[in-house]
């Protein structure tokens, strides 16, 4: 094996090892693959982009980026009814509604598509799904910094994507339960916050929040843009400094508010990373290789897996403050 450092635009270098292999798979098949995300043109998913062409880049591979205009299940569906009808070797997919794409996929692999999922654990018509990490230990995480901010007492308020987004439900029933466990004292208000990965959609329910529960002081957001629409209406009302906000996020969406204390502390996984591990994991499936327990896919966060079932669990989140954004420029 040789190892082999990738540059990013805007970002720290990322090491990836490229075995021998793998790169006359892409010299002589070159497979193409299709990653297929949720919504595109936000900074999550361009951030992902750059990881796939990245991994076209050095092995040759004909892997794309696709995804629909807005966070629609249906739109994603017709994506990869497209994607069949042009015979890609794999799809790599972060569903919006994993229960939505299930048929459509089923089709995919009778078709004799290798399909990678992301961000979807449950899901049943894939040969393998790839997570950052433990969903519920990351939930867990979120809700001792936010406690830990609150004092351990007051009103919070949580936020997803959508109520059908695997990952962003377990991140928070994971949060909910660590505490009622660990923080009697605190109190949800509401119930989940439906923000259809929209910031101005964020922004909004924030403020009905605040409208409705005049006390809330805590914020759990799950999709890239939750904590930028929940940092904006709290600087707008002269909060910032009387609120705990965390959640998942990007330096380049919540940079502004961790600089005003709008926002506390982001927690996120490269999705640059998640798109090259995708890939990388669809161009063994495409050339029969094992998948095992422990396995190094090369790629930081990836480089021990655990295998449960057909979920395969890195170790790729970091949090991200004030202090220490400077280190990651995307």
């Amino acid at each position: 094996m040789t190892r082999k450092t990738i540059l990013l635009a805007g970002a720290a270098a990322i090491a990836v090892t490229l075995g021998a292999a793998g790169a006359a798979t892409a010299q002589d098949k070159k497979p193409t693959i299709a990653t297929i995300v949720k919504i595109s043109g936000i900074q999550w998913f361009n951030r992902m982009d750059e990881g796939v062409k990245k991994f076209a880049a050095d092995t040759g591979a004909n892997a794309f980026q696709v995804g629909p205009a807005k966070a629609d299940a249906q739109l994603q569906v017709q994506l990869v009814e497209d994607m069949i009808a042009q015979g890609v070797n794999a799809i790599a997919i972060v569903p919006f509604a994993p229960e939505a794409v299930e048929p459509v996929l089923k089709k995919a692999m009778d078709a004799g598509i290798k399909v990678v999922a992301h961000e979807a654990s449950a899901i049943q018509n894939a040969d393998y799904d790839i997570e950052a990490f433990q969903n519920g230990a990351y939930g867990e995480h979120l809700m001792k910094a936010l406690g830990e901010c609150m004092g351990g007492k007051g009103e919070y308020a949580v936020f997803v994507g959508s109520l059908t987004s695997k990952s962003h439900n377990e991140w928070v029933d994971a949060a909910i339960a660590y505490q009622k466990a660990n923080f009697p004292d605190m109190t949800m208000v509401g119930s989940k916050n439906e923000t259809f990965d929209d910031q101005q959609q964020a922004y909004a329910k924030t403020q009905e929040l605040l409208r409705a529960f005049p006390n809330v002081r805590g914020f759990q957001g799950s999709a890239s843009t939750d904590v930028g629409g929940i940092g904006l209406a709290l600087e707008e009302r002269g909060m910032a400094g009387d609120t705990c906000v965390m959640g998942t996020s990007l330096p380049s969406i919540a940079s502004q508010y961790l600089e005003t204390g709008a926002v506390d502390m982001i927690s996120f996984w490269d999705p640059a990373l998640a798109g090259y591990a995708m890939n990388k994991l669809a161009v063994m499936l495409i050339d029969g290789k094992p998948v095992t327990d422990g396995m190094d896919l090369g790629v930081e966060g990836y480089e021990k897996l655990s295998l449960d079932g057909k979920v395969l669990y890195g170790q790729a989140w970091v949090d991200v403050t004030k202090e220490n954004m400077a280190e990651y420029p995307f």
